[in-house]
């Protein structure tokens, strides 16, 4: 005796079922997948491959929201936008290998030092969303945000959560180290956060500061020669030197209306 055939399940029933198992994509745009699927005259086999390629999609899509949501990038200039020729002194090579992933891939680190307004900021902010892009996770953090986190933990579990949270992005960039100045317990809290990173996972750097100058923002820290040699053991260090762009943008702007109101 042959088995009864089930009945077959509303479009609403469908839809329900394929939200219940995560299938969202799908489900959200059933009526014109089915009316897609049945125009093209698919086989079977190629209806559940269209099925499946715009389920990864929906995925990717939503993995790379959730990666850039966690990475606290915030808004920033594309690379594109950047003025190769302005700097009277820069290294391009070890940024294009940053931007391209084959640091991540060495498991490298990135220093860039530069003096306010030379686009290190922009670069480093450029590096994370590269990485996220290419599928990698990643974190920006302003240094004195990072150190005020970790140092206002008030339990040994809490301070490890956080040191762990900091080390777990396969990419760290920590900025403007060297505009404030720190106490002993917060060089070890950034000594922590890099050995842990350390020939493991790749951090970005940025500072205003040669690390011969390092003792101003961290005094007396004896952690200080060995933070620097975690650094930089696998590091491109890479020197910006010129004048601001932003006070060059902003003089743009001043003499731009200084032109409206004389032709006014």
């Amino acid at each position: 005796m042959s088995s009864p055939v089930p009945s077959t399940m509303s479009r609403s029933e469908l839809h329900d079922k394929l939200l219940a198992l995560n299938l969202r994509r799908v489900a959200d745009d059933l009526d014109d997948f089915l009316a897609r699927v049945t125009k093209q005259r698919l086989s079977p086999e190629g209806i559940v491959e269209q099925f499946v390629r715009l389920e990864l999609a929906e995925r990717e899509r939503r993995s790379l929201e959730r990666r850039l949501k966690r990475s606290r990038l915030g808004r920033f200039k594309p690379m594109a936008d950047f003025d190769w020729a302005w700097p009277k002194r820069i290294e391009r090579e070890p940024i294009d290998r940053a931007l391209s992933g084959q640091m991540l891939q060495e498991r490298g680190n990135l220093v860039l030092v530069a003096a306010q307004g030379l686009g290190k900021t922009m670069i480093a902010r450029n590096v994370v969303h590269q990485t996220i892009l290419a599928g990698r996770s990643a974190l920006f953090v302003e240094a004195a945000q990072m150190l005020l986190d970790l140092g206002g933990r008030d339990s040994s579990r809490a301070l490890e959560h956080r040191l762990r949270h900091y080390a777990r992005p396969d990419l760290l960039a920590i900025d403007e180290i060297g505009y404030l100045s720190y106490d002993n317990r917060a060089a070890d809290l950034l000594f922590q956060v890099v050995s842990r990173r350390h020939e493991i996972k790749s951090t970005v750097v940025t500072t205003n500061l040669a690390f011969s100058d390092w003792p101003t923002v961290f005094p007396n820290a004896s952690c200080l020669l060995a933070l620097v040699d975690r650094l930089t053991e696998h590091a491109d260090v890479c020197a910006i030197e010129g004048e601001s762009y932003r006070r060059r943008e902003a003089e743009a702007r001043r003499k731009r209306r200084k032109g409206k109101d004389g032709e006014s």
